[in-house]
């Protein structure tokens, strides 16, 4: 442990241990880590977890998902899956992010992944500089998939769980690429969105979606488009 402050996962050895300030902490807890994946694509849910850490069964090697390598995600996310205390999906879809923005969509998939966990939590704690209203004490860590290993965990189970969706997307709609980048506005990406239009999928309050809509794309109702 990093320093004398006995506070939340202690027992992992944070450079930057983190200390509620919008709760009092007391040993015991049942902490929640949150995180999202996919505010930025073009197309697609924002998916997020909710990861409640057992202090019994540290997990070693949590970070921040976009450091990570593919396969050693897969690996932190079958441990996290199993060793921890709770855990659960959350998300909002791209109709919903359309109507409600992506800021409050995001905000929306928190709130869906706490209420789903089978575990009861005394308090939540975010990734970001604003947390949503939760039913229970919450506070936003700035950085925090880098301070909070559970918020780590969250990052992790969630680009998981959004990338297989790509994954997925890809094997219905593989003129666009969603296997190599995830939905993100790539050049491959917006070429096929310019070449193909937009599929039901995609955003389209997102400005790079919302320009192909004036252009009528027929081979977007090819076999295999449908």
């Amino acid at each position: 442990m990093s320093g004398a402050f006995a506070g939340p996962f202690a027992e992992y050895d944070l450079p930057e241990p983190f200390r509620p300030s919008a709760f009092a902490w007391r040993a015991g807890m049942q902490l929640a880590g949150v995180d999202e994946v996919g505010r930025g694509p073009l197309v697609g849910a924002v998916v997020t977890a909710a990861v409640v850490l057992d202090p019994a069964r540290p997990i070693d090697g949590l970070a921040d998902s976009k450091t990570l390598t593919p396969p050693r995600r897969e690996a932190l996310a079958d441990a996290i899956r199993e060793r921890a205390l709770g855990w659960a999906l959350g998300r909002a879809e791209h109709h919903e992010i359309d109507e409600l923005n992506i800021y409050h969509a995001t905000h929306l998939a928190m709130v869906r992944a706490v209420e789903a966990l089978a575990t009861q939590v005394d308090a939540v704690l975010v990734d970001g500089n604003r947390s949503p209203v939760f039913a229970c004490p919450a506070e936003a860590v700035v950085k925090g998939d880098g301070r909070v290993p559970a918020i780590a965990a969250a990052s992790i189970l969630a680009k998981v769980a959004r990338d297989a969706e790509m994954v997925a997307l890809h094997q219905r709609y593989p003129l666009y690429g969603f296997h190599r980048h995830k939905g993100y506005a790539t050049a491959e990406h917006l070429s096929a969105l310019r070449e193909h239009g937009p599929l039901a999928e995609h955003r389209r309050s997102f400005a790079p979606v919302a320009a192909c809509f004036d252009v009528i794309h027929p081979t977007a109702r090819e076999p295999g488009f449908d």
